[in-house]
């Protein structure tokens, strides 16, 4: 079970001697998979609102925590079968530090995660065009077969005859989990506006609740404790409460900063202090014997 400490900060009680056994060269860290998650915005007339999830409480990972539709990239998701609009595959890959194959499979991440996650696609038959409401039996067949990894989203799309919207998205940051946990992602963020004519729905078998939520009062119930999220999570609804509409946010992306942020835990003066780079709040004291303070 996970703690919150300052605010609504997820905060694992095994950190603290997971972190020790990493300094003292008892922990060797694992490979962090690469993944990808949307925050996923529409219009309110008093802002955006953000589309946020709360993990189950029996996940193992950041279970009750609030987060954004999301998930590990599927082998599957660098074939090149996958009808493409937007900016090419090269640009991509210059934008997202990685080769053209990792490119687009972080992209198609993002995009199936979306869809299989909040029922949301960006895609359309066209490739200036966006599918409208994908709900009903036939829809819901096709995303349960992609979450099961029954089908790939390469061949999903090519049944439908649809293209993937790339350009519909824009990469906002990245964020490594720490050397020191178990399971660990390298993510990247991106932002997206809510197609018109699709609605978001709980398609998550991980969630046990979503919310539409404005960036500033998600971020003021975390700061009361009432929202209980991971660093990237309330780091990136700080910086959404900036833009005074989704198309604002979008038009931002681009110039946004994608160097990696990860946390770093080091020995000071008998305590262990946990740190993420350009992220003060995050900021914990361990005393090498202790708990977080």
């Amino acid at each position: 079970m996970a703690n919150a400490q300052a605010g609504g900060q997820w905060y694992p009680p095994e950190w603290p001697e997971r972190i020790r056994a990493l300094a003292g060269g008892r922990l060797t860290p694992v490979t962090p998979k690469r993944a990808a998650t949307v925050m996923l915005l529409k219009d309110t007339g008093d802002g955006p609102a953000v589309h946020m999830l709360r993990r189950r409480t029996s996940m193992a990972f950041a279970g009750g925590a609030y987060a954004y539709p999301g998930g590990g990239v599927d082998p599957r998701d660098d074939d090149r079968h996958v009808r493409w609009a937007g900016p090419t595959r090269a640009w991509w890959a210059d934008r997202l530090g990685v080769d053209e194959a990792g490119a687009q499979a972080i992209v198609c991440a993002a995009v199936r995660e979306t869809y299989e996650e909040a029922g949301v696609l960006l895609a359309g038959p066209t490739p200036d065009g966006v599918v409208g409401d994908t709900t009903g039996d036939d829809w819901e067949a096709d995303r349960a077969a992609l979450v099961a990894r029954e089908t790939s989203f390469a061949e999903f799309l090519d049944r439908r005859g649809l293209v993937l919207r790339s350009d519909l998205l824009g990469a906002w940051t990245r964020w490594i989990t720490p050397e020191f946990e178990s399971r660990r992602y390298d993510t990247w963020f991106f932002v997206a506006r809510l197609p018109r004519g699709q609605r978001t729905r709980n398609a998550s078998t991980e969630a046990d609740r979503t919310v539409w939520i404005t960036p500033r009062a998600a971020a003021d119930a975390y700061d009361r404790g009432e929202l209980l999220m991971m660093p990237p999570t309330i780091a990136t609804l700080r910086q959404l409460t900036a833009y005074a509409t989704p198309a604002e946010a979008l038009d931002a992306a681009p110039a946004r900063d994608l160097t990696p942020v990860l946390a770093t835990a080091r020995l000071v003066e008998g305590e262990i202090v946990l740190s993420w780079p350009g992220h003060d709040e995050f900021t914990k004291h361990i005393p090498t014997g202790g708990a977080p303070a």
